[in-house]
């Protein structure tokens, strides 16, 4: 996906703010199983998927928690790091090779204090990082095992192809085995 539609998707700016914004993007590569952003650090840098596909998950004792996925078009970033610039809690791991766009933090703090447009820009890039992470509380809360596959497929039908059904179920936050008898079903 080109950044300029990424970059209108999330909210759209005049062009000459979307250049200064574009001067600060550069175009990165790495394979799969890398892991992108670290728990228990400071991330620097967010990014854009250009192509590919990443999990996020909380590390644990016993397994780990997978809890987003994101594929092209879609934003990644440790909002803990973004916003307080603190340590954040999760890791994101490419579950295929991906380019990226990446965009250093401190950078795009600066363009917000020169730009009204980016500083918008960046108002509504949070929001929608917010309401992703309220929805995905809300289905957790509320919608049954089969509700949240039943979303998850009709919003993003090729997972089930990119992603192992192990990273699935506990995104679902449902045993492997418990993820079969629910396909099964369909």
């Amino acid at each position: 996906m080109k950044i300029d539609e990424i970059l209108d998707q999330i909210y759209n700016i005049p062009e000459s703010s979307k250049v200064a914004l574009k001067e600060n993007i550069s175009e990165v590569a790495y394979p799969k199983n890398h892991i992108l952003l670290k728990a228990d650090k400071i991330e620097a840098n967010i990014y854009f998927i250009k192509k590919g596909i990443v999990r996020a998950f909380a590390p644990q004792k016993e397994k780990d928690i997978t809890f987003w996925f994101g594929e092209e078009g879609e934003t990644i970033l440790s909002m803990k790091s973004y916003v307080e610039r603190k340590k954040g809690y999760e890791n994101v791991e490419l579950l295929e090779d991906c380019e990226l766009y990446e965009l250093k933090v401190a950078h795009l703090n600066n363009l917000y204090n020169q730009d009204i447009h980016i500083a918008n820009w960046g108002r509504k890039l949070a929001e929608k990082e917010l309401l992703k992470i309220e929805s995905r509380v809300i289905s957790t809360e509320l919608l049954s095992a089969k509700e949240r596959y039943d979303a998850l497929m009709s919003n993003s039908p090729s997972l089930i192809q990119r992603v192992p059904l192990k990273y699935i179920a506990s995104y679902l936050g449902i045993t492997p085995v418990s993820l079969s008898r629910i396909r099964k079903e369909k």
